[in-house]
């Protein structure tokens, strides 16, 4: 009798392992999100946006462009975090949605005199790269 019931006991126990196991097969944990993260090298300011001065590997650095209008409004297409005074390095990162651009989040010092922010010249025109930006491309 003890046998016969051990038995049952074990016949259940594998077959809830045994739906466990196929529910997990069932499910997927895949996003419709993803993102790149870059360290920022430097930040321009200008009055249409920021220059963007990023790594994109040891020994490669990019810049991208991004108009001010995307840092207005809740449903901006960017957004600015602000670090602390500790050792976290400034980093944008780009974010996107079933293979299209989404949103920019930069993650920089609040204290304009760190090292990563800069200034543009008021005599340099660069007017035109801020013209019909609709999103951030990444060239590795």
């Amino acid at each position: 009798m003890k046998k016969l019931i051990i038995f049952i006991v074990l016949a259940a126990m594998s077959q809830g392992v045994f739906l466990f196991a196929q529910q997990r097969t069932n499910f997927t944990n895949e996003s419709e999100f993803y993102y790149f993260n870059f360290s920022i090298e430097r930040i321009f300011t200008h009055r249409l946006g920021y220059m963007v001065i990023f790594r994109t590997g040891a020994n490669h650095m990019s810049r991208t462009f991004l108009p001010r209008d995307w840092f207005s409004g809740a449903a901006g297409t960017g957004s600015m975090a602000f670090l602390g005074s500790g050792r976290e390095w400034p980093s944008m990162t780009v974010f996107y949605q079933n293979g299209e651009f989404s949103h920019v989040l930069l993650r920089v010092r609040r204290n304009r005199a760190h090292e990563t922010w800069g200034m543009i010249p008021l005599h340099t025109n660069i007017d035109h790269y801020f013209e019909g930006i609709e999103e951030v491309k990444l060239h590795f």
